[in-house]
């Protein structure tokens, strides 16, 4: 897919960056090619590729999913710079 100089200007304005008028057709050309590799890496058949962590095994730390009576009110509060009857207390944002 080829970018051409006005297509690059856009793509400037709407990432927000100063490219002088002298500078777009060098950035069309980047971009184009860009968006060769991207065309490319489609072709690849990934089909039997399991999905990845990371490119070394690892196997993610579980715990057990135990359902708790929680009951920790009073140290999830503890540290709270205000409370009002058993509740987190803010202060009032709308009217």
């Amino acid at each position: 897919m080829a970018i051409d100089v006005d297509t690059a200007r856009k793509v400037a304005k709407l990432a927000r960056i100063a490219v002088p008028e002298s500078e777009l057709p060098k950035v069309a050309k980047e971009l184009s090619g860009i968006l060769t590799f991207m065309e490319r890496l489609n072709e690849v058949d990934v089909t039997n590729v399991k999905p990845m962590t990371s490119v070394t095994p690892m196997e993610l730390k579980r715990r057990r999913d135990e359902i708790t009576d929680g009951n920790q009110q009073e140290s999830v509060l503890a540290n709270a710079p205000d409370t009002k009857e058993g509740f987190f207390a803010v202060p009032k944002v709308v009217e």
